[in-house]
């Protein structure tokens, strides 16, 4: 009995000369552990513009935008990170042999969710300061990233590995910390409940201002090297472009949160 050809190594793939463009490879990159070990390695890669791994598919599609970058150049940086190419496309057949279900496209990019869900919020904090009998500023932004937290939260547990996926594209700590990556939508759980808890604001706006901050900064490096990636702010239900309104909800959340520590302070 003949046996299986064993897929080609790395270092058997042919040289392709310098592209630019869209190229996909099949890879042996299974999981979300897999895809956070390749990235330090492959976002290395001067002329990487854009880069995805389809974790979906059987045959584990890393989807790379390059500029003048050769397919060894990838090769070796996913091999660097102790995994394969199995088999190289060239970039002048950018599309996989076998499309990937309609099932599993991408639904068309959208800020209405992102919108919506801000406009029921504040509608909801204006009905409970009527309630109150009074506007209170301290009380509304309370009660506002209570809301945040607990509907942002939600959302991302929907599919709490693939929002890390998709949350370590950008965020600076989740690029280096699966752990923190998944334990992030838990996080925002927690911080919705203390918000509306006797837990000490002091504490709970400080970490609010941190994690707005380290979150802000991820966004504004993405904003500054101009990646077309997903904000993973709403989970992965909706494919919401990581744009200057993903900054300036990090930002705003991060200035409440600071307003807060100095109205708490006296």
């Amino acid at each position: 009995m003949a046996s299986e050809p064993a897929s080609p190594r790395v270092k058997s793939l042919p040289e392709f000369a310098m592209s630019s463009g869209t190229m996909i490879f099949r890879t042996n990159l299974n999981c979300g552990n897999c895809v956070a070990k390749v990235r330090p390695h492959l976002e290395q890669l001067q002329g990487l513009r854009d880069w995805k791994v389809m974790t979906e598919a059987p045959e584990k599609w890393l989807w790379v935008d390059v500029d003048n970058v050769t397919p060894r150049q990838i090769a070796d940086k996913v091999a660097a990170a102790g995994f394969k190419i199995l088999d190289p496309i060239p970039d002048d057949k950018p599309a996989p042999p076998t499309p990937v279900p309609a099932a599993a496209e991408e639904p068309k990019t959208s800020y209405t969710p992102l919108f919506l869900i801000v406009g029921y919020l504040l509608l909801a904090v204006g009905l409970l300061e009527v309630s109150f009998g009074g506007f209170e500023w301290s009380r509304a932004m309370t009660h506002f990233m209570a809301g945040f937290f607990l509907v942002f939260s939600f959302f991302k547990m929907l599919n709490v590995r693939a929002f890390a996926d998709s949350y370590a594209m950008y965020d600076l700590l989740a690029a280096r910390s699966r752990p923190y990556a998944l334990a992030y939508p838990f996080i925002e759980l927690g911080l919705g409940i203390a918000y509306l808890s006797p837990v000490n604001p002091m504490i709970v706006n400080s970490v609010t201002l941190v994690l707005m901050l380290l979150g802000t900064a991820g966004v504004m490096n993405s904003l500054l090297n101009r990646r077309k990636i997903k904000c993973a702010c709403l989970g992965t239900v909706f494919n919401l472009p990581m744009s200057s309104v993903t900054l300036i909800e990090d930002l705003g959340m991060a200035v409440m949160a600071g307003v807060m520590l100095v109205v708490g302070s006296h």
